[in-house]
């Protein structure tokens, strides 16, 4: 199997060259590193030639690597019914680029595109309707990016005197903000609650007077 799809992703790199940079095979699984702007030439390709036949499309989605100058991998898959196929597409994009909507080739890909437009921050030229879609209205930020908080950074809340949701800052306690970092193998280097008396029960008994050695 993987010298089938090595023999395949070659074939691509071949036929679709400069626009794909490169292939590998892992896991029983074709990666096929190509140039963003050029998605929907690919994508057409693998649609349409005989020898891929990817008529499905699996999903949309990307990878955030904050320290790389190219910031993110935004990656689609495909599946080839005929074939019995799955392809993997990636493509390396700066933080305030975007990329050409595939959803003239695959209208399937209408709401992936949204989604990681709305997780991540990408934006999809040429898609007709390029709004958030998992996230609220007025919604800061990309919650899928990692450097996006935890917390986020605003709170939802019914305010029952306004009759009406409200938004609020996200307040934390500050015991809510130390961490230790400790391997919980070895556990902490001070008393945790509770523990001193397992301290106290662990101490050995005294002797005895007048029963000494």
């Amino acid at each position: 199997m993987d010298e089938t799809l090595d023999t395949l992703g070659a074939t691509l790199k071949q036929a679709l060259a400069p626009s794909v940079t490169g292939h590998a095979v892992a896991f029983g699984e074709l990666t096929l590193h190509v140039e963003a702007a050029d998605i929907v030439k690919v994508a057409t390709f693998l649609r349409d030639d005989p020898r891929c036949r990817f008529v499905c499309i699996i999903d949309v989605t990307a990878i955030d690597w904050p320290s790389r100058e190219k910031r993110f991998d935004v990656v689609w898959h495909f599946l080839s019914p005929t074939k019995n196929t799955r392809i993997r597409v990636k493509a390396e994009v700066a933080e305030n680029a975007s990329v050409p909507s595939i959803i003239s080739v695959f209208p399937g890909s209408d709401w992936f595109e949204r989604e990681t437009y709305d997780l991540y921050g990408v934006p999809f030229t040429g898609h007709p309707d390029m709004r958030r879609l998992l996230t609220d209205y007025g919604f800061e930020g990309h919650p899928l990016r990692k450097d996006f908080p935890l917390t986020g950074f605003v709170e939802v809340r019914w305010d029952d005197q306004q009759k009406r949701v409200v938004y609020d800052p996200v307040k934390l306690a500050q015991e809510f903000r130390n961490f230790d970092f400790l391997s919980p193998w070895e556990g902490a280097d001070y008393v945790l609650p509770g523990d001193e008396k397992a301290k106290e029960q662990a101490k050995p008994a005294a002797a005895p007077e007048g029963k000494g050695s």
